[in-house]
């Protein structure tokens, strides 16, 4: 990975000018491996840094604030979660900042609509490292459990349902809707069954972003990319043998 001021001689994103995400809307990053998806929610956490123009949140340059300030008000759930040696609470909430009632609110949020909530039954229940004795779809519900006590205004998808079971993607869509309709969800996915339902899609190709609007309307235009590639995923679709 490259470190340092992004610069079009050296691979990665290059977005178009005044591309605008409207507030507490849901927008999908739709683009093959190394199109440029990655790099562009890592400009989004300052990991890199742009070499010309800005991503503003609420107006404000995201360049002009502290580190702290701003990934603090952001929060991401990767494709591979991260989990500590401890319990399901230290997990929750490896900082310690929120009481045992909040903790037990998010448990209940997940356990109630779980089959097999047993494994939430308790707060105390081990954790090993790296959360090796938990499958990834359990893994996935902690790191959305943690999302759930931070609140914060902006949420980053990366690839967060690629490895888990249908149950586990569905629950996860159905807490979003419910819980972070006041929130700016962004949501990078190669796969597209996870961005026809979305407000906005940003198409990327190569390091750049291609076409940007919502799915209806780029749906509508046959000639745009996003329209081929879906009518391209629903003939290999009805073309697939059935079990």
């Amino acid at each position: 990975m490259h470190v340092g001021p992004i610069r079009p001689a050296h691979a990665t994103c290059v977005a178009r000018p005044y591309v605008h995400f409207p507030w507490r809307n849901e927008d999908r990053n739709r683009g093959e491996d190394g199109s440029g998806k990655s790099t562009l929610i890592q400009t989004l956490f300052r990991i890199v840094e742009p070499a010309a123009g800005q991503i503003q949140i609420d107006g404000i340059n995201i360049s002009s604030i502290g580190l702290h300030d701003l990934r603090s008000r952001l929060s991401i759930i990767p494709q591979d979660p991260t989990m500590f040696q401890g319990t399901v609470r230290s997990n929750l909430d490896p900082l310690e900042e929120y009481a045992d009632e909040l903790i037990w609110e998010v448990v209940k949020k997940k356990a109630g609509k779980l089959d097999s909530a047993d494994f939430f039954f308790s707060i105390l229940r081990a954790v090993t490292e790296n959360g090796e004795n938990w499958s990834m779809g359990q893994r996935q519900l902690v790191c959305l459990g943690r999302v759930l006590l931070k609140k914060s205004k902006v949420l980053v998808l990366d690839e967060a349902t690629a490895s888990v079971d249908t149950a586990t993607d569905n629950l996860i869509q159905l807490t979003l809707k419910q819980h972070f309709s006041d929130c700016t969800v962004l949501t990078i996915a190669h796969r597209i069954t996870t961005v026809v339902d979305s407000d906005m899609v940003l198409l990327l190709d190569h390091g750049l972003i291609e076409e940007h609007d919502s799915p209806t309307k780029l749906l509508e235009n046959k000639s745009s990319s996003f329209s081929k590639l879906v009518a391209e995923y629903s003939t290999r679709s009805s073309s697939s043998p059935q079990k």
